[in-house]
């Protein structure tokens, strides 16, 4: 299957399992990727056959920067089932959510999830 790869997004949430975790955004990075079939597109250069990812784009940051969520696991959710809702070409699709600032004493890059959802 084909896909469409959008890496290192970075929004500002709402995240965390304390009230005082969420009081204040912090940033959020997040990987999606769509498996759709691409040959239609590929062959005739026309957005019009295409998933156009912008609009997927905007979508996800407006989840994420207007929402609160407490896990990492249920904004990764709602994103990837958004997608899919929105993307009638998307067959699959593949959501990583970084979390940059993980208030745990030990030195990490970061806590991350990955999700897969498909298409029923």
């Amino acid at each position: 299957m084909d896909r469409i790869v959008l890496t290192g997004m970075r929004f500002e949430g709402r995240l965390g399992v304390s009230e005082e975790e969420r009081e204040f955004p912090q940033f959020l990075e997040l990987d999606i990727e769509i498996e759709a079939p691409l040959d239609v597109p590929a062959a005739s250069d026309d957005l019009a056959d295409a998933t156009d990812y912008a609009p997927l784009v905007e979508r996800t940051r407006a989840m994420v920067e207007g929402s609160s969520y407490r896990l990492l696991e249920a904004l990764a959710g709602a994103v990837a089932n958004d997608i899919l809702s929105a993307a009638p070409a998307a067959v699959t699709v593949t959501v990583r959510l970084r979390k940059l600032a993980v208030p745990l004493d030990v030195d990490m890059d970061h806590a991350a999830v990955e999700l897969r959802r498909s298409r029923s």
